[in-house]
């Protein structure tokens, strides 16, 4: 399955700002930016965990980490796809699985709770957008403004990207296989 969506150009007084537009149920929204190049070194982040302590891209150096972005735990899609890679994540036990989202770490902790997700580290962008907008998910418009947009990032041990899929339309799930790929053959 190829999965396509459109990168915008858009000059402003700093130069050109990329951006990509995805859809919310067929209604047509944007990104701040773009996915980091595959090849590229991944920026780094601070995103809060659930129980309150900062999280950096640094806390899991050494070490594959499988980055899923949702605009939140709390919607059908974003759950569902969660639990699949909780469930997945025991066949790669060299990977970090990470999802991020707005949530508060307390919605974080109370549905890995609720649903049994214990193989993936779920942090809060809840101090600041900075992840969303350095990686290229934060939505600039529509219901959805402010939140990040669907999007899977794979990052080997040195935090080179190795593999990105920013999902089209919003509700729709990742290429799940794609990405397992990714990990089996890095």
């Amino acid at each position: 399955m190829l999965f396509f969506f459109r990168i915008a150009s858009v000059v402003t007084k700093k130069g050109v700002l990329c951006m990509a537009d995805i859809t919310l149920k067929g209604e047509e929204c944007h990104t701040s930016g773009i996915l980091p190049q595959v090849g590229s070194k991944a920026p780094n982040f601070a995103l809060t965990d659930k129980d309150l302590s900062n999280k950096h891209l640094s806390d899991f150096q050494g070490k594959v980490k499988f980055i899923y972005a949702v605009p939140s735990l709390d919607t059908e899609t974003c759950l569902l796809s969660t639990k699949k890679f909780n469930e997945r994540a025991k066949d790669f036990p060299d990977v970090v699985f990470i999802t991020v989202s707005a949530d508060l770490p307390f919605a974080h902790k109370r549905v890995c709770s609720a649903e049994g997700i214990q193989n993936v580290i779920t942090l809060s962008m809840m101090k600041n957008r900075d992840f969303s907008r350095d990686y290229g998910t934060f939505i600039t418009d529509g219901p959805l403004e402010g939140l990040s947009a669907r999007a899977v990032i794979i990052l080997d041990a040195d935090n080179k990207v190795i593999y990105t899929e920013l999902v089209p339309e919003i509700s729709d799930e990742p290429d799940y296989e794609k990405a397992y790929a990714c990990l089996k053959h890095g």
